[in-house]
Formats: structure tokens, sequence, C-alpha cells
């Protein structure tokens, strides 16, 4: 492969995964540093921000030896397209959380189908429309999970009347308050 069909290529989440496709433990390990935000700099260490994570941390927590986790990064800088993603990947900090301790209330929208397009925004405006503060919107990507969900950190409780709307809106599988 040349560089230049590298760069032709897409950057899917399945286009990375089958990058990997002859080694589960290594996916295992691609998949971890796409949920965390990891990124991998020049010299192969797998960091945050400028934080190094070790790679027995990593190996441990998805289940594979440390050499996956060298030979995964080793991967990653030899290949142009995955260097571009993982040393440009970054971690957003989640209210989530934080939500009882800051006394925020979370909202998790459990979606039919997330490729609809107009979900962030009819929830945020019902949001907008009553002077509920949006602290933070996190959105699970599709590709990562077979539930995807869109959760809304707010201020103040959503009341139910809301809810209730929401509830109804025909993308709504099923809403959760935390």
């Amino acid at each position: 492969m040349t560089d230049e069909s590298a760069t032709d290529e897409s950057a899917s989440f399945e286009a990375i995964m089958e990058k990997f496709e002859d080694s589960p433990s290594q996916q295992r390990v691609i998949r971890l540093l796409l949920e965390r935000g990891f990124s991998v700099n020049d010299d192969g260490r797998v960091v945050s921000g400028g934080i190094e994570i070790p790679n027995t941390g990593i190996a441990r927590e998805v289940d594979v030896d440390r050499r996956v986790v060298d030979a995964t990064t080793d991967a990653i800088l030899e290949d142009p397209q995955l260097r571009r993603i993982f040393q440009n990947i970054s971690a957003i900090p989640s209210l989530m959380d934080l939500a009882p301790v800051l006394d925020l209330a979370v909202m998790t929208v459990a979606v039919r189908e997330a490729e609809e397009s107009g979900i962030v925004a009819t929830v945020t405006e019902l949001l907008a429309d009553r002077d509920i503060s949006i602290r933070q919107v996190i959105t699970e990507d599709p590709e990562f999970t077979d539930q995807p969900r869109l959760y809304v950190i707010t201020d103040d409780a959503v009341p139910g009347d809301l809810l209730n709307e929401i509830r109804e809106l025909a993308f709504v599988h099923k809403i959760e308050l935390q």
C-alpha cells in the first residue's frame, strides 16, 4: 500500500479495525485507545495529553500481553493513516460521574437509529425552550456500541412533562435519569 492509497481509504471505525483483522488482541487495544481518546506519540508510547499511560496498564485493562500493546503502537506508527488518527485523537472530560457531586442532572436518551439527523438538535432545543441550562452533551458513536445513547448534563432536573415530551419523540427508545 502506498502513502497515497492510505489517504484515500476510509477512516471509519470499521476500516481501522479491518487493519487488525488478523489480531483480535490488537483490535482490543485499538478499541480501548479510541474509546478513551488515548494518543500514540512519536516514540510509540500511549499518552493522554502529555501523560504517558504504561503499556502494562493498557494490557491489563484489555486482557492482553504488554507486547501486544507494543506491536499495536508500532503498527500505528508504520501506517500513515493510523498515525494521523492516533496522533491527533484526544479525550474530553465527562461531567456524568461528577454530576451528583456538582448537583447536576443527567438525562440519558437511548435512541432507535443513531444515524438519524437532528437528534441532538431536537433534544437540546426542547431544553433551551424551557430555559434549562445545558452543561454538557455527549453522544456515543454508533460504530462503538449497539445501543448508542445521548447524554445531556443540565444544571437543573428536567421536569416530568418535558421528559414525557422527549420520550414521545420518534427516535427515542428509552430515557433514564441519574
